[in-house]
């Protein structure tokens, strides 16, 4: 039944039984097919609108009339008492709408009344307020629109803003009160006064900032962006492409890394390209001399044993304690920052990483070590001969890819090519926590690949396992202090149990012993010079031979003594 044309007493009682037909609906909803469901759901939220426009042109007539005043509360105060169900929420802004449409101010703190007429339909209150009568526009959003066009108003033309006022509660409507900011940027570009929207991009440069790292539970490292227009495009445009999920076809695995996790390694990529032209650029220093690069420092012990743990807990020794299980940065606002050493082998593939390796006394052993380092040249070589990352079903270009060493060069992998392969910083990373082996191969199988992966976990150790079997098998014996002093031993002590170097000691003693000399120099400077035997004199006739003498043992060299005024023979 429909009440236009009404007077109030008809709209009262008609309003009265809506709400007494809406107690217990809850019952009978069960009843509604799944179409009626959604038609339900809209008759519902039509309600709700024309009671809040009531509500609103209610607030707003009280606030004409005086009758807020006379009550002795401000508007809210009023609202909150006659609508209880504005004590949840809205009450403050229903209230401020009132005030504002009734043209109503402050007068000693206390709300004035204005018997003002309706506002004017064309400015941005006519216009907001037409929307909040017919329900369409709800206060708050109204309030927000209201805010937006007192900003955006003095940077407009004149005759823009009543255009601006529609397009921003035609966005609200759709999209809430919340998007209203957005719209800002494109209102100026269309609408400002000359250099308006030049002006405004001006003054957000010194509004964007990065925060200095914060990093929380020793853990993940948080910071704070904020960026202009141009830096947010410039940023997207580079993290963009890098950051959409990345399914390998070829093998069946999904992408499951989260957006952000995508987004924030595509960034550290950018970030690692940057750093890896920088070191291009220093020619011979490598890394060492960028002063983009990242430094830092690690015991020999744990990089090696590739945990911590594994590191300390078989060392022994004074020098044991030269280990700390992790890396840590140095040299900028991240110093400090552990890294554990897996994380070092895999970052240590780049050209933008310094590892400052220390011995079991805390010394320097590798200070960048240029030669781990795959040249301009190499890299090239390798875009060349693998194209993409050679990770099986991948397709990023060599551009976005790394040299990775097959054989890590702390495990004793060569610089080179047959020890390198192209991986793109996802697979790099999947490479190194799965550990997995590749074979480089001089040329390429039936399928075109020049490395051929073994997928396997732990390929990677058990490559390693089986050539430290081939070498122990095939090599011989390291060359060892204890090694290099057994034919020393033997001839000084006359060791007749290892006869070894026996032969060659009656050998010497039967061509007699060597005569050396020295000089009374050395002697007067408290230095002796080297032994030396006498070369034998040439005379016209070959001397008889003499017998040697064999001794019981052997003895040191004889030595001539020197006779004033004699010399050196």
């Amino acid at each position: 039944m429909g009440t236009r044309g009404s007077g109030l007493a008809e709209r009262r009682f008609a309003m009265a039984a809506a709400a007494d037909s809406l107690v217990g609906f809850g019952d009978v909803v069960g009843e509604a097919s799944d179409a009626e469901l959604a038609a339900v759901m809209g008759e519902a939220d039509a309600v709700v609108a024309r009671a809040s426009a009531v509500r609103a042109q209610v607030a707003a007539e009280a606030v004409r009339r005086g009758v807020v005043a006379q009550s002795g509360v401000n508007a809210q105060a009023w609202v909150r008492e006659f609508a209880p169900s504005l004590r949840q929420g809205g009450a403050s802004q229903v209230a401020r709408l009132a005030v504002e449409v009734a043209g109503a101010g402050r007068s000693g703190g206390s709300l004035a009344p204005d018997a003002a007429a309706e506002p004017d339909p064309d400015t941005p209150l006519g216009l907001v307020w037409a929307g909040v009568k017919d329900g369409t526009v709800s206060p708050g959003l109204a309030l927000s629109a209201l805010t937006e066009v007192g900003r955006l108003e003095p940077r407009l033309v004149p005759d823009a803003v009543p255009a601006v006022t529609r397009a921003l509660l035609d966005l609200g409507v759709t999209w809430g009160a919340g998007q209203l900011r957005r719209l800002r940027p494109a209102l100026l570009a269309r609408y400002g006064a000359e250099g308006e929207f030049d002006d405004l991009q001006a003054r957000l440069a010194s509004v964007a900032r990065l925060s200095q790292p914060l990093v929380e539970s020793a853990d993940v490292t948080e910071y704070q962006l904020v960026m202009t227009p141009e830096q947010a495009a410039v940023l997207e445009a580079a993290i963009g492409p890098m950051s959409a999920p990345a399914p390998n076809e070829e093998t069946g695995e999904r992408d499951l890394r989260p957006a952000g996790q995508r987004r924030v390694e595509a960034l550290a990529e950018v970030c690692r390209r940057s750093s890896g032209l920088d070191a291009d650029g220093q020619g011979s220093e490598g890394a060492a001399g960028s002063s983009a690069a990242l430094h830092v420092t690690i015991a020999l012990t744990d990089l090696q044993a590739r945990t911590g743990a594994g590191g300390m807990l078989g060392s022994t020794g004074a020098g044991a304690g030269a280990g700390t299980g992790a890396g840590e940065v140095l040299g900028s606002t991240a110093t400090g920052t552990l890294l554990s050493p897996e994380v070092l082998r895999r970052v240590a593939c780049d050209a933008a990483l310094v590892p400052h390796v220390l011995g079991t006394a805390g010394e320097d052993l590798d200070l960048g070590r240029v030669a781990r380092l795959f040249t301009r040249a190499q890299r090239r070589s390798l875009w060349r001969r693998d194209r993409t990352c050679t990770y099986p079903g991948c397709t990023a270009p060599a551009g976005w890819a790394r040299a990775h060493h097959v054989r890590h060069w702390v495990d004793g992998g060569a610089t080179d090519l047959d020890n390198a392969a192209l991986l793109c910083q996802r697979h790099h990373t999947f490479v190194h926590d799965r550990r997995l082996w590749a074979t480089v191969r001089h040329r390429p199988d039936e399928l075109g690949r020049y490395v051929v992966w073994d997928l396997d976990p732990g390929s990677y150790d058990r490559q390693l396992e089986w050539l430290a079997r081939q070498r122990a098998e095939h090599d011989p014996p390291p060359l060892t202090e204890a090694r290099l002093l057994e034919p020393v031993t033997a001839l000084t002590n006359g060791d007749d149990a290892d006869p070894r170097y026996r032969g060659q000691l009656d050998a010497a003693n039967a061509a007699g012993p060597p005569t050396t000399t020295h000089t009374r120099a050395g002697f007067r400077s408290g230095t002796c010079s080297m032994p030396r035997a006498t070369p034998p004199p040439e005379p016209p006739e070959p001397p008889e031979p003499s017998e040697p003498s064999e001794p019981s043992e052997p003895s040191e060299p004889a030595v001539q003594p020197v006779e004033d005024g004699e010399q050196d023979a």
